[in-house]
């Protein structure tokens, strides 16, 4: 079964720098048939004017993933983290038992584009921690590249759920597919541009949530990128 959440269904918060668009009850947004699904429980596609962001705050118990489509976000935490993330580049912060940390912009020009992905981890209490990679463009293109998985194996990024996240850049045309195992279940997250998911159309800012499929068969239609999550049920 393959449900689909439109895009302009999706929560959304405006600020005079800040566009956010929310897959998943979140903040001000609160909608009880939207509450995550399964361990994924926030998307939020933000668009961040130049120069501004979010201010030092604090989190616990989260995996949060941060996946940025178009120019760079600075982030500072109190684990002593001042970094870049650029296109391409995948960041996860596990909050674990408590972190603070701030998020913006790091261009007075260009406005910066990113998903941020909270996941709930498999347990509470975990130390803080930091990862972060750069995925290039030509191991996602036309593939289904693995990034993030629990323990990291595959040489990926380290997160603490029985989640696997795979990135993939779609030109016309292209096709992947992904098996499902039995108990398994996933969504998937179109970035930009457009894909059918087993022949059922999606658009840039679509999400799809995927139960009792046992493969997935994803073709682009226009040039695109998406993230697909396999989880636990």
């Amino acid at each position: 079964m393959i449900t689909i959440r439109p895009a302009a269904a999706r929560g959304v918060t405006t600020l005079d720098w800040l566009d956010s668009r929310h897959s998943f009850s979140f903040g001000d947004y609160y909608d009880p048939a939207h509450m995550g699904f399964g361990p994924l429980r926030v998307i939020n596609e933000d668009r961040v004017q130049p120069g501004k962001g979010f201010g030092a705050h604090g989190h616990r118990d989260m995996e949060i993933v941060s996946y940025v489509l178009s120019g760079a976000l600075e982030h500072r935490d109190s684990m002593g983290r001042d970094t870049l993330i650029r296109p391409g580049e995948v960041q996860r912060m596990s909050a674990g038992k408590g972190v603070m940390h701030s998020e913006f912009n790091a261009s007075d020009i260009d406005p910066v584009h990113f998903l941020q992905i909270w996941i709930l981890p498999e347990r509470a209490g975990l130390e803080p921690s930091y990862a972060q990679a750069m995925i290039p463009d030509g191991e996602r293109r036309g593939r289904l590249r693995l990034v993030a998985t629990r323990g990291g194996r595959d040489d990926t990024l380290p997160i603490h759920q029985d989640v696997d996240i795979y990135a993939a850049l779609l030109a016309p045309g292209d096709r992947v597919s992904h098996p499902l195992v039995a108990g398994r279940k996933a969504w998937l997250q179109v970035a930009r541009g457009s894909v059918t998911l087993n022949g059922v159309a999606m658009s840039e800012g679509d999400g799809a949530a995927i139960q009792d499929e046992t493969a997935l068969d994803i073709v682009g239609v226009k040039d695109g990128e998406l993230l697909l999550f396999d989880m636990v049920q």
